[in-house]
């Protein structure tokens, strides 16, 4: 598996001719949300007197609150410069700063505050909060505006904050993580990021209503921002909101989201075309989910099997459990062969259904237990249908052992113990939980200490205000897909361009999944050349890994130069 950038639209020669047939095999009918079953243990731990918080682009948890300390003026790096407004305008703190990128220092600004979004009689429904990033000095015509990108950042969930890759990988603080990507021990803090995307575009982060600091104005109803349209109308206004404001019209303009912020991106390339006028130069999508079909399986939706297995054969790779020929060999050649099967021989099996004879469904379950570390009897048992949470417990298992170890679900590198081996589920995600208060603690205190923004109310990282969310009916048979908005986006605006950044290791979004949406997006084979995807040595939040941190940058700023020419 290559790590650097390729064009996905070109199937290897001994893949099935009938790969659409063997693999997508019947309609689904179940309601999409990938991350909903996980949350349920979540929710149901919550102390009664704080809501139940909903899972994102996935990371469930509980919400951090904000300090109620007065800041203090002279703390921090930056000098404040904060605009006093009248209540009915918007509340921003704008600081100055330097940093240094590519081993050259720049000066950017910093502005963070709320947006009031109205309706066309003026009435403020929300106020949205974003952190921008602009490099300076400002620009002073709009000739040299238009030659510096700008990209709209955010998360997803839905419910989570733009914090994760705001503080993760894009912004110019990072969260201090070791090398392999683990949290340490708190109290955390903020590094410079040396991999800031700020050196090849300006930022702004947003934080969808109900998330962050982001709320409904008074008396206004949530439900008309929850939902898969609602959230779409209502950040394409921000969008539109922040280009006006700012003069940002003749900028090259980005969007970049995780997890379902892949979704909102996919979906905003064609709502940003359509109903604001706005034609995107590029998308990045980091973890992605376009198609839950491809995610969610069911007892008619055998698909996402084959299209975890790959995901399966490298955390085993990773852990040592694979037989020697496979762990031996390069490690592309190993994934290599597990793509092979899964859409080949691994689909067909799994297409024949009851009708699949004896002894051939033992052979299909050697293999899969070839390429996955797991007991032959384990996948006879699950029919050979081993979904993410009986992979996640049983690639570790130690028969006899009192206790268990259990991978992640965000990253399958990370492992922690499991009291119940015997069951199911795991009860907790080792991949998830140590990093929920890190990325809360250090955002509340770098938004007033560094930032200078100072408000009582909680900041939402991760929230279930926004549920029940609204998926309406815009799934295929039950399944929510975008796939189709970003595929007439493409063709109706030819001159898109598309990253797809994946972690090798993610159970949460895998790569092949990924891959298999791009490869049905309905595009010419000269709009093919406009997809590019890159892989890393990461989870769902790949860029924790320190290597893969570097590489994402490299990569996001060579496409932001290729889609700016």
């Amino acid at each position: 598996m290559p790590r650097g950038a390729r064009p996905v639209y070109h199937p290897p020669p001994d893949r099935p001719a009938t790969l659409e047939d063997c693999v997508r095999l019947t309609a689904p009918l179940v309601a999409a949300a990938f991350w909903f079953a996980p949350l349920a243990a979540v929710v149901a731990q919550q102390p009664a007197s704080m809501p139940a918080e909903a899972a994102t682009g996935p990371k469930p948890g509980a919400r951090a609150r904000a300090d109620t300390k007065p800041a203090d003026p002279k703390a921090g790096d930056a000098k404040a410069t904060t605009d006093a407004k009248p209540a009915a305008e918007p509340k921003l703190s704008v600081t100055e700063h330097e940093a240094t990128l590519g081993g050259k220092r720049i000066k950017y600004k910093a502005t963070a505050g709320t947006y009031p979004l109205k309706d066309e009689a003026g009435k403020t429904k929300a106020d949205v909060f974003f952190v921008a990033y602009e490099k300076t000095p400002s620009p002073a015509s709009a000739d040299e505006m238009a030659a510096r990108p700008l990209t709209f950042v955010f998360n997803g969930g839905p419910g989570a904050a733009s914090v994760w890759l705001h503080l993760g990988t894009a912004g110019p603080k990072r969260v201090k993580l070791t090398d392999l990507g683990e949290a340490p021990p708190p109290p955390y803090r903020l590094v410079d990021n040396d991999s800031s995307w700020l050196d090849a575009t300006d930022l702004v982060f947003i934080d969808p209503v109900g998330t962050g600091y982001s709320r409904p104005a008074p008396g206004e109803d949530p439900k008309q921002f929850y939902g898969v349209e609602e959230d779409l109308r209502w950040v394409s206004e921000f969008i539109r909101l922040y280009t006006t404001r700012n003069l940002r019209w003749p900028s090259p303009k980005f969007l970049a989201g995780e997890s379902y912020g892949t979704t909102r991106a996919a979906a905003l390339s064609e709502h940003l075309l359509e109903n604001q006028g706005i034609a995107v130069n590029g998308v990045i999508l980091i973890s992605t989910v376009l198609d839950f079909a491809t995610l969610r399986s069911a007892d008619n939706n055998d698909l996402p099997y084959p299209l975890f297995l790959p995901t399966y054969t490298a955390i085993a790779h990773y852990h040592k459990r694979l037989k020697p020929d496979l762990q031996k060999q390069e490690f592309s050649k190993t994934l290599k062969e597990a793509e092979t099967f899964a859409l080949g021989g691994y689909a067909a099996a799994l297409a024949k259904g009851d009708s699949l004879p004896g002894d051939a469904k033992e052979q299909v379950a050697a293999e899969v237990a070839r390429l996955t570390g797991l007991e032959p009897a384990a996948v006879l048992k699950s029919n050979l249908r081993v979904d993410a949470e009986l992979f996640r417990k049983l690639v570790l298992d130690v028969p006899g052992k009192a206790g268990g170890t259990v991978v992640g679900r965000y990253d399958g590198r990370l492992t922690g113990y499991d009291p119940d081996p015997l069951g199911r589920d795991p009860d907790h995600d080792p991949s998830f939980n140590q990093f929920f208060a890190l990325y809360g603690a250090t955002f509340n205190d770098y938004a007033r200490r560094t930032l200078k923004y100072e408000t009582d109310v909680p900041y939402d990282v991760l929230t279930g205000r926004v549920q029940p969310w609204n998926f309406g009916n815009r799934g295929n048979s039950g399944y929510l897909t975008v796939a189709d908005n970003l595929g007439r986006a493409m063709r109706k605006s030819p001159h898109t361009k598309l990253l797809v950044c994946a972690g090798l290791y993610d159970l949460a979004t895998p790569y092949l999944a990924a891959g298999y949406t791009l490869r049905h997006l309905k595009i010419s084979p000269e709009l093919q050349k406009n997809v590019t995807e890159t892989f890393y040595p990461g989870g769902h939040m790949l860029y924790h890994e320190a290597g893969a941190l570097k590489q994402l940058k490299a990569d996001v700023a060579a496409f932001i130069a290729a889609s700016t020419k």
